[in-house]
């Protein structure tokens, strides 16, 4: 959420039930002058909210800009996610969802990005749900939009040996163990927490064995009764302990709702960890059915349980962990993604010239 004067102005003035952070991006920098002086031939811009651009400065850069999004605040209002479709026909006071009262921040935001964004940007996003909404908004419809994915280094993100990888974090062998992001994800419906509770109830009796392994999160004094034993190993901020972790669990559960293409699916397959997820949003462009993980119809808790079966009881093992690295390998490394990238600077440098 917004944070600071900005916030307040915000809380004051915006009702909403959208848990997720908003930034109205009024406030001016220097970074409009420095891009247009430097000697760039390409501005590549990655996710530029939080007051860092302002919607004018963005509009007011005059080199080719090609602008990879990462969620949706580009062509919404100031939510960087929604559930509404007011940006497939523009913030008009009429759609305006219900339970919204007082100023209208997103119709005022959105407005600001019509008004000051006259010329085409090359978007490009990492997944092909964000490039078709992208094509379907009133902002963004008749820009160029590519469709290019996260680039990961598979020669640092690699699988650790197993049973090493649980000797190192004190998980148990021979178990198998189910990986999930923390539980403070509850607070955002988009992460789909409330999913997952109910998947696991399914699988109570179903798995022999199944442990839990919870990351970002430090155990709670009083831990919850999810039916299994869970091991929480607090945050891990370096890409060593991190793969280490991925390649200790037999499987990365992202129950999202709403996701682009979220930087844990990648990483998990390219250290040889299967990945289930809803079929949903960008979660497809990371896990192909059967084959290096499970999609579960969307929302559906029951075939998401079915999932976590499926994987667990998957024989030979190491064939589905083969398959999950060279999924990674063949779609995310840089030998695949730099090339794509260089022909979108050359088309947006086309564009510019044209």
């Amino acid at each position: 959420m917004l944070r600071g004067p900005i916030g307040n102005l915000s809380r004051r003035t915006l009702q909403t039930e959208n848990p997720i952070v908003h930034s109205p991006a009024i406030l001016p920098s220097s970074w409009r002058r420095r891009l247009n002086t430097s000697d760039a031939d390409v501005i590549h811009m990655h996710w530029v909210a939080g007051e860092m651009l302002s919607i004018k400065d963005i509009g007011h850069i005059r080199k080719p800009v090609v602008w990879t999004l990462h969620d949706m605040w580009a062509f919404c209002g100031a939510e960087h996610y929604t559930e509404d479709h007011r940006w497939r026909d523009g913030y008009h006071r009429h759609n305006r969802p219900a339970h919204e009262s007082g100023f209208d921040l997103n119709r005022w935001t959105w407005k600001r990005k019509r008004k000051h964004w006259q010329r085409p940007m090359h978007i490009v996003t990492p997944s092909r749900w964000l490039a078709d909404c992208a094509r379907e908004s009133q902002l963004m419809q008749d820009w160029p939009v590519s469709v290019v994915p996260n680039v990961i280094n598979t020669d640092v993100w690699r699988p650790v040996d197993q049973r090493m990888a649980r000797d190192l974090l004190g998980l148990p062998q021979d178990v198998p163990l189910l990986l999930f992001g923390a539980m403070g994800g509850s607070r955002d419906p988009r992460k789909g927490f409330d999913l997952l509770l109910e998947a696991l109830s399914h699988l109570r009796g179903e798995v022999e064995g199944l442990e839990l392994v919870v990351f970002g999160q430090l155990s709670p004094r009083e831990p919850p009764d999810l039916g299994f034993p869970i091991h929480y190993t607090g945050h891990l901020h370096d890409d060593v302990s991190l793969r280490v972790l991925y390649s200790a669990a037999d499987l990365l559960a992202i129950p999202s709702r709403q996701d682009n293409l979220p930087n844990t699916g990648v990483e998990s397959l390219a250290c040889g960890t299967p990945v289930i997820a809803f079929d949903t949003c960008g979660l497809p462009d990371i896990v192909s059915h059967r084959e290096n993980g499970y999609l579960a119809k969307a929302f559906d808790a029951a075939d998401f349980a079915e999932g976590v079966r499926w994987v667990m009881q998957h024989k030979p093992a190491d064939t589905l962990r083969l398959a999950a690295r060279q999924s990674a390998v063949d779609c995310f490394s840089p030998g695949v993604v730099v090339p794509q990238y260089l022909e979108v600077y050359r088309q947006a440098i086309e564009m510019q010239g044209s």
